[in-house]
């Protein structure tokens, strides 16, 4: 039976504004502008005031079809960078400056959440090399939210609904920012299950599966061939997998499934193709009902790009890194900092607009389980 809930809940949410010389300042004035996201919860932007400033009036200089919230009618949490730090930092020129700013803005984010203040950090994007030219060495945000949150184990799960059926995709990757040639020798029984262990916390807490289907994609092309096109499937990974369903006999474990053929059914599920056959094509029925029961629930990619490509094929510009594992909700736009455009107004909000609305959502389940 579940829990009474609070309807006058309003999760508190930490966005700070990532790298400024990217357009992570443009899409949260974008986001923000939009009456629903505010209305969802209790929103307090995290930067530096004048420079959050600067933009906004380069914004409206330039002209912007999409409206922008004023800085001035925000909750803002302002961060005074050094003066001559402030002086080197000008949109679309990633330096040491702009990567020193991007840190110590999510680093208050994350001092503030872990006493209490907010209920989830939503980050706008940052520039890895700009971090690592400040001196501050982190394979990217998710590392630094670990480490300060004093967690070992923590995933990186990608989410999107899909526009056209409202099916959600949701893809975990049990490797992330290493270089392919090291995939192989990373993975291991003892990660892999660290990997799925998280995964069905996160579906059961967080999105209120409690008897998920997971599909686990396999390493080598066809899965190994009987090994084949490669001996990890065979060595490892499915003895593996047959330990984990008898570990846990509720929970639907597929694979490992061939990569090349694991992500037709999220594709039928995401663009509402699932009841096209040869029977009834296109062409003779005109509005056919899209097939999205009985699909996965979650798909665990062994490396990046097997889980990424297809994710930013389907939905690049609604896509939502999710952190899982750490004591409190954690969401991003699955896009970087594009210096490119930055401060041209062009910058697309869905991506964020999608991790604030996620955010709420988490945020809300979690409250529904304290209560």
């Amino acid at each position: 039976m579940d829990k009474p809930h609070d309807s006058l809940f309003r999760p508190r949410l930490a966005i700070p504004v990532g790298d400024p010389a990217g357009i992570g300042s443009e899409v949260v004035l974008k986001a923000l502008a939009d009456p629903q996201i505010r209305q969802s919860s209790e929103i307090t932007v995290i930067g530096s005031r004048s420079l959050l400033e600067k933009t906004y009036a380069q914004l409206l200089a330039v002209g912007t079809e999409d409206p922008l919230a004023d800085p001035d009618e925000l909750a803002l949490l302002d961060v005074e960078l050094d003066p001559k730090l402030e002086q080197q930092i000008h949109l679309r020129r990633e330096n040491a400056a702009s990567g020193a700013a991007s840190f110590q803005f999510l680093e208050q984010a994350i001092a503030q959440t872990l006493l209490g203040d907010f209920h989830a950090i939503v980050t706008a994007p940052i520039a890895k090399s700009a971090w690592k030219a400040a001196g501050h060495h982190y394979p990217g945000q998710t590392e630094l939210l670990a480490e300060h949150a004093g967690v070992q184990r923590f995933g990186m799960l990608f989410v999107a609904r899909s526009p056209y059926t409202g099916w959600t995709l949701r893809t975990l990757l049990a490797t992330t920012h290493i270089p392919l040639k090291q995939v192989s020798e990373t993975l291991t029984a003892d990660l892999m299950t660290q990997k799925l262990e998280l995964l069905l916390n996160c579906l059961q807490q967080d999105f209120g599966l409690e008897t998920p289907h997971i599909a686990i994609a396999g390493l080598n092309p066809h899965s190994g061939e009987q090994g084949q096109l490669g001996r990890e499937e065979q060595d490892w990974l499915i003895p593996w997998l047959n330990e984990m369903r008898d570990r846990f006999p509720s929970i639907g474990l597929e694979g490992p499934v061939p990569p090349d053929t694991l992500w037709v059914k999220p594709g039928q599920s995401w663009f509402g193709t699932g009841t096209l056959t040869q029977e009834n094509p296109v062409n003779k029925t005109q509005n056919p009902k899209p097939k999205t029961q009985n699909v996965t629930d979650a798909y665990l990619a062994l490396y990046h790009d097997q889980g990424l490509i297809p994710v930013k094929l389907m939905a690049f510009d609604r896509a939502v890194n999710t952190t899982i594992g750490l004591p409190f909700v954690r969401t991003s736009p699955d896009h970087g900092t594009a210096f490119d455009i930055a401060g041209q107004g062009i910058a697309d909000a869905t991506s964020i607009k999608a991790a604030i609305e996620l955010a709420v959502e988490l945020s809300d389940r979690r409250q529904q389980l304290l209560t």
